[in-house]
């Protein structure tokens, strides 16, 4: 494992590994793995979470907690659901919330993005995630968690949510800056897309920050490699941004990092390159 960087944690969003093991007995607070694979990858995350996951914590299930209607992947589910959903792994309203992941920072933002859409105050993640939990000795335990049902009563933020029409807005007036998550490759249409039948290449005038550079080695990048990271690509951090990548998922990384930076985004393009790149009725560029 390569040695970990140390820098001071760069979003008020994020908590120590020292600080979530001091409160593992504080039963108002819920570790959460929001374990996911990267693209083209098999999904072992509750395999992985099964055999081994910090102490207490309940696996959220990105695919399932979502809209099962949808055509498109782990679209953002309504309050009803997502509050029966959590309320039964054991969360309530005034529970603190730590999200985490197996990569480090991939899926965590997405969760942690999705708790605060449906009206939850005290949800952070996990400086570091699973991997610097791990480097570091600590403890771990296998199984399911079973914690005693709460009530979560959901109250969705619609404003955070982008829809396919605000996106084609911004493309058509330039309302917002859309910021694009995904790899250079895939966003210059170089690559093809992992997920078949959709078109390669990007929305017009939109921007490419490809999320790595935004992480270290796992963690949230510091505040200046942020801010570089954006203004490098041709951002303007003073106006609406709405963030998107090929299916909600990375986006929620750029939404965080703009948050450390003090900088919180118009939306997130839920829809993202699985609903743009699917429909041949928008427009599509190619570098």
């Amino acid at each position: 494992m390569p040695k970990l960087i140390d820098f001071p944690p760069s979003s008020r969003w994020l908590i120590s590994t020292d600080q979530l093991a001091a409160r593992l007995d504080d039963k108002n607070l819920v570790a959460v793995d929001a374990s996911y694979p990267s693209p083209g990858e098999p999904n072992r995350a509750r395999a992985g979470y099964l055999e081994g996951h910090i102490p207490g914590a309940v696996f959220f299930d990105i695919d399932a907690i979502s809209d099962r209607s949808s055509e498109l992947p782990h679209t953002l589910t309504g309050p009803t659901h997502f509050g029966e959903a959590v309320g039964a792994l054991g969360i309530g309203n005034g529970d603190t919330v730590v999200v985490y992941d197996t990569i480090g920072l991939y899926s965590a933002p997405r969760v942690w993005w999705t708790f605060r859409v449906f009206g939850a105050k005290e949800v952070f993640i996990l400086d570091g995630g699973l991997p610097k939990w791990k480097a570091e000795g600590r403890p771990l335990e296998p199984g399911a968690v079973q914690r005693s049902p709460k009530t979560f009563h959901a109250d969705m933020n619609v404003g955070a949510v982008a829809t396919l029409g605000d996106v084609r807005m911004a493309v058509t007036d330039g309302s917002a800056q859309l910021v694009d998550a995904r790899s250079a490759e895939r966003f210059s249409g170089k690559a093809p897309e992992p997920r078949p039948g959709l078109r390669s290449g990007h929305m017009p005038g939109s921007f490419n920050v490809p999320f790595a550079k935004v992480v270290a080695n796992g963690r949230l990048a510091p505040r200046a490699q942020i801010e570089k990271a954006f203004k490098e690509s041709g951002v303007d951090l003073e106006r609406p941004t709405i963030t998107t990548c090929g299916s909600g998922i990375t986006a929620a990384i750029l939404s965080f990092a703009l948050e450390s930076v003090g900088k919180e985004p118009k939306g997130l393009y839920d829809g993202s390159w699985a609903e743009w790149g699917a429909r041949p009725d928008v427009p599509v560029e190619r570098d």
